[in-house]
């Protein structure tokens, strides 16, 4: 009588569950079960629980149950806590579970274990998309929302990254910032959303200039920062010349008034030290004289 109340009270029960045998043969699965697992009801009872296991561990934890249930109680490393774990379902594919096991004893001299299974899909979908929305809140915090380009914060970011890498691996690297000349002149003559639209256009500009290992961000206003890794000034300034002379070639239809802008840019070479904000002082000073001389060219520290 009470081993039918114990069933019922099983079949009842929310959380998908089994009981096995020595031989690890499932002698019972309850409703759950057959519901998480996709078999038909009472088709599980007499196949071995390797049925719904991994293939990775499949021959593994039928051995431990079985050395288990046939009195080698040391190796029972899969009873007395949760684990989070993932069983077969019956179209091949892997659900992820908690896996709760027990010992239940002897009945007519035959030692048996129990096993709960909580699903576990609907907590993995919820945590996926909060890792998704997580990253789109890191991308929307480092991103530039007019330009969609990589905003100071992110420049930081990689700046600390990079200078860490030239100093170990002692190769050179060069900071560039890079400033719309005459920017004011856009917005007063032609509108607000004019300027928007030029920052927009320049800051394809640079992106399509720069090399595929360059860093190139938005860091105010009409400023853009630059990051040349594995890069000496020789270089940099190549490269810098290449997107001073895009930008002078481009122009920016904006309600059937062409406009073009020139910009100017300062280099830095990246202090031994790796002080990337150094660097970038450095650079900025270099700005300074390249709008002292007369814009529309390259200066480096």
């Amino acid at each position: 009588m009470n081993q039918i109340l114990a069933l019922r009270l099983l079949d009842a029960a929310d959380d998908a569950a089994v009981i096995i045998d020595a031989a690890s043969r499932i002698r019972y699965a309850n409703d759950a079960m057959y519901a998480l697992s996709g078999y038909d009801a009472g088709s599980l009872p007499g196949k071995r629980i390797e049925t719904l296991l991994p293939n990775a561990v499949r021959e593994q934890h039928g051995a431990q149950i079985g050395a288990y249930l046939a009195g080698d109680g040391k190796n029972a490393k899969v009873l007395g806590h949760k684990r989070h774990f993932a069983i077969r379902h019956r179209d091949g594919s892997m659900l992820p579970i908690v896996l709760k096991a027990m010992d239940l004893g002897k009945l007519d001299n035959e030692n048996y274990m129990g096993a709960f299974f909580i699903d576990q899909r609907e907590e993995r979908a919820i945590e996926q998309q909060n890792a998704a929305r997580w990253q789109r809140l890191q991308r929307i915090a480092l991103s530039d929302p007019l330009t969609h380009l990589p905003n100071r914060r992110a420049l930081e970011i990689d700046a600390v990254r990079l200078a860490a890498r030239a100093r170990r691996t002692g190769n050179p690297m060069a900071i560039g910032i890079a400033d719309i000349d005459f920017f004011k002149r856009v917005n007063d003559q032609h509108g607000h959303a004019a300027g928007d639209a030029v920052l927009r256009a320049i800051a394809g500009v640079l992106q399509s200039q720069a090399r595929a290992s360059d860093v190139v961000a938005r860091v105010g206003g009409e400023e853009f920062g630059l990051l040349f890794p594995q890069t000496d000034l020789s270089m940099a300034r190549q490269v810098a010349e290449r997107i001073r002379l895009a930008v002078a070639a481009t122009c920016v239809e904006f309600e059937q008034s062409p406009i073009t802008v020139t910009i100017s840019i300062g280099l830095a070479l990246l202090p031994h030290n790796g002080n990337w904000k150094a660097g970038f002082m450095q650079a900025d000073a270099a700005l300074y004289q390249a709008k002292h001389k007369g814009r529309n060219r390259i200066e480096q520290a």
